[in-house]
C-alpha cells in the first residue's frame, strides 16, 4: 500500500490536475475498489482514477482506460452515482497530515469528500457528507472502524501518523506517477488472485480425495457383507436336502457338507416352520447377490473417479512445479469442467463484501418496517392506487396477515398455487374496474397458470382471510367476496408491469 510520502505526492498532483474537473463515470471493477472519471473539457479530456481498499494494495492511481464493471456495483457504488454521480471536483487534501487522502465534491445535494483511508487491513473508502458525517463507506465500519457508524461525524483514528517514508516511486516522473502506481500494485494483486487460485484449487482437490477415500471404504465394507452370498447359498441347499429332517423350535441343525463331508450348522428360527426357515435363508442370499451387484458396479465407479481425480492432482502438482507454467495454465486447469464444479462445491470464492453504506436490512412501507427478503413488488395502477404482490411463501403471509389492512382486496386463483395480490384501496369502498383488473392481471401472471388466455380470479376483502394455526407459509383461507372472471389482454399486463414502483 502506499505510504505517507507517495500519498502526500500523490494528492498534491490529483489537486493540480484535476480541480474544477466534473465527474462523468462511477463504476466498481471489484469488491474493493472504485474507479472514477473525471472530465476536464475538450483540453484535458476524460482521466480515469481507481481508489482501492485491499489491504496489501490500498492506493489512488491511475488507468489508461477504465476496467469492467462488477455485473451488480455493491451499494457503495450505486450510492456514490446517485448522489455525487455528476458532481465538481473542489479540490484533493490529506486529512490530518496522514493517510487520508479527500477528494472534495461539489454536487448538487451540497458538498462531500470521498475520503480513501489507507490503513492497513482497516483500509476503507467513504463519503463524507457536508457536516463531516459519515453518509456510506465501501467496506462495513465493524470490519475497519467498528467505533464509528452510519451518521457519525468522522473521526481520524487516535494512533499517530506513521514517520516519513521513502518515496518508492521518486524515480517516476511526476505525469507518470499515479499509473506506474497502478502497475506495481495490479501486479501484485495479480500474483495474490494466482495463489489464492492455487490454494482453492489444492484445497477442493484434497477434500474431493477425502470423501471419494470415504467412499471407498464404506463400499468395501458393503462389498465384504455381500460376499456372503455365496455361503447362504450353500446352506440354502444344504437345508432343503435337509429340510425333512427339520422340526419345529429346533433353533439349528448340522448337515454334511456335499463337497468335503464336513459338518456344516446352519441356524434356525424355532418360531418358524423348516419351510419359512428355507424361504428366509433364501431370502437372505438374494439380498446379498443384489447388493453385491450393486456395491460392486458402485466401487468401480468410484474407483474410476478416484483413478481419474489422480490424474488431475499430478497434472495440477506439475503445474506448480513448473516456473514456466504461469498464471494462464493455472487458470486453463482451474476452468476445466471437473475441477470447476470441485472449486464451487469445495473452495468457492469469498463473496464481495457489502457496503456497511446504504444497503439496509429492512425498509419503511408506509406505517410498517419491512425486512428486505419479505417486502412485497408493488405496481401503481389507476386511480393512484398501489398493487402488493409477494415475493415468496413467507412474504406472502407478511403482506396478507401483517401488511395488508382495512378494505383492501385479496387476489387469488382457485387450484393454481401463486403469490399474494393485494389491492391497497386506501379505504375505498369502489375502487376503479381498472385497478381490480389489473390486481386480477398480476394474480394470473404470478401464478403457475401465467399462461392461460382466461382465468376465474376470486377477489375478497382482506378481512376474510384467515391463517390457519400451523398452516405451513404461503396457506390462507378465505370465504366471501366475488369471482371475476378475466379475460387476458397483452397490452393490460405490459401497462402495469411497466407501472412497477422501485425498491
Amino acid at each position: 500500500m502506499l505510504n505517507l510520502t507517495e500519498l502526500r505526492r500523490a494528492a498534491a498532483l490529483l489537486d493540480a490536475q484535476i480541480s474544477g474537473h466534473r465527474i462523468q463515470a462511477i463504476s466498481q471493477p471489484d469488491a474493493t475498489s472504485i474507479v472514477i472519471t473525471t472530465y476536464g473539457g475538450k483540453e484535458a479530456g476524460r482521466s480515469h482514477y481507481r481508489l482501492s481498499c485491499r489491504p496489501r494494495c490500498a492506493r489512488i492511481s491511475g488507468l489508461e482506460a477504465p476496467p469492467g464493471s462488477m455485473p451488480k456495483p455493491l451499494a457503495f457504488a450505486q450510492y456514490l452515482r446517485a448522489h455525487v454521480g455528476s458532481a465538481r471536483i473542489g479540490g484533493v487534501r490529506l486529512i490530518a497530515d496522514d493517510r487520508q487522502l479527500a477528494i472534495r465534491l461539489r454536487a448538487d445535494e451540497g458538498d462531500f469528500d470521498l475520503l480513501l483511508a489507507i490503513l492497513g487491513a482497516r483500509s476503507n473508502i467513504y463519503l463524507l457528507g457536508a457536516d463531516g458525517s459519515i453518509a456510506a463507506s465501501l467496506r462495513p465500519l465493524s470490519e475497519t472502524r467498528p467505533e464509528l457508524k452510519i451518521g457519525d461525524a468522522w473521526r481520524s483514528p487516535e494512533s499517530r501518523p506513521p514517520a516519513n517514508d521513502e518515496d518508492r516511486f521518486a524515480a517516476t516522473p511526476d505525469d507518470r506517477l499515479l499509473f506506474e502506481v497502478e502497475a506495481k500494485y495490479a501486479e501484485i494483486e495479480r500474483e495474490g488472485e494466482v495463489d489464492d487460485l492455487q490454494r482453492r484449487i489444492e484445497r477442493a482437490l484434497q477434500k474431493e480425495v477425502k470423501s471419494l477415500d470415504r467412499k471407498l471404504a464404506k463400499l468395501e465394507e458393503s462389498l465384504e457383507e455381500a460376499r456372503t452370498a455365496s455361503r447362504l447359498e450353500r446352506e440354502g441347499e444344504l437345508l432343503k436336502s435337509a429340510l425333512s429332517e427339520v422340526k419345529r423350535g429346533d433353533s439349528e441343525i448340522v448337515v454334511a457338507d456335499f463337497e468335503t463331508g464336513e459338518p456344516v450348522a446352519i441356524a434356525l428360527d424355532p418360531k418358524s416352520t423348516p419351510a419359512e426357515n428355507l424361504e428366509r435363508l433364501f431370502k437372505r442370499y438374494r439380498k446379498a447377490v443384489r447388493s453385491l451387484a450393486k456395491a460392486g458396479s458402485r466401487h468401480a465407479d468410484v474407483s474410476g473417479s478416484r483413478d481419474v481425480l489422480q490424474r488431475s492432482i499430478d497434472r495440477f502438482q506439475s503445474l506448480v512445479a513448473d516456473p514456466d507454467a504461469g498464471r494462464e495454465a493455472l487458470e486453463e486447469f482451474a476452468e476445466q469442467p471437473a475441477i470447476r464444479k470441485l472449486i464451487a462445491k469445495f473452495a468457492p470464492a469469498e463473496p464481495a463484501q457489502r457496503s456497511s453504506a446504504s444497503a439496509p436490512t429492512e425498509q419503511k412501507l408506509g406505517k410498517h418496517v419491512v425486512p428486505n427478503r419479505l417486502m412485497p413488488r408493488r405496481y401503481r395502477t389507476a386511480g393512484d392506487l398501489e398493487i402488493w404482490v409477494g415475493r415468496s411463501a413467507a412474504g406472502n403471509d407478511h403482506l396478507s396477515i401483517r401488511l395488508a389492512r382495512g378494505r383492501d382486496l385479496f387476489f387469488h386463483l382457485d387450484g393454481a398455487p401463486g403469490s399474494h395480490v393485494i389491492l391497497r384501496t386506501e379505504g375505498r369502498t369502489d375502487p376503479p374496474s381498472e385497478a381490480l383488473l389489473d390486481a386480477c392481471e398480476l394474480a394470473v401472471h404470478f401464478s403457475k397458470a401465467k399462461n392461460a388466455s382466461r382465468a376465474d380470479v376470486h377477489a375478497v376483502p382482506i378481512a376474510n382471510v384467515r391463517k390457519p394455526k400451523g398452516a405451513k407459509p404461503g396457506l390462507v383461507t378465505v370465504h366471501g367476496g366475488k369471482t371475476i372472471h378475466l379475460r387476458r389482454t397483452e397490452a393490460r399486463l405490459k401497462r402495469i408491469l411497466a407501472a412497477r414502483i422501485d425498491d
